[in-house]
């Protein structure tokens, strides 16, 4: 008689005196900064919703998500903010601390945005 497991197309391989059942986990696309910062926003203040994404196999899907959402706006505005701003390579040649404390700050609202609409929704 055959269990449940190989009925349904599972396999066993032999570790000493014991049948151990092949088990993999499926390939998934890697999170990166902005995923993991939804992860650990989620795991820490929506203990339920992280459970049930990671429960249903929907959390490495939706952290795959909101990172390409948030890389994609993050270039997209921080552009857009700086030739708003006239922050541009000639600047840059003229006065590279200036330019760069003013990139940086263009980064930074960037970032609060994409936290706020994205990561702590």
């Amino acid at each position: 008689m055959k269990s449940l497991f190989e009925e349904l197309g599972g396999t066993y391989y032999q570790k000493g005196d014991y049948f151990l059942p092949d088990l993999s986990l499926p390939e998934t696309a890697p999170v990166g900064i902005w995923g993991q910062r939804r992860r650990h926003y989620l795991k820490t203040q929506q203990g339920p919703l992280y459970n049930a994404l990671l429960l249903s196999g929907k959390l490495n899907d939706h952290l795959v998500e909101v990172d390409a959402q948030a890389e994609a706006i993050f270039f997209q505005l921080v552009e857009q903010l700086a030739e708003q701003e006239e922050i541009t390579e000639q600047r840059k040649a003229e006065n590279q601390m200036a330019w760069v404390k003013r990139m940086n700050n263009v980064r930074n609202q960037v970032e609060e945005l994409i936290y706020n609409e994205l990561i702590y929704d």
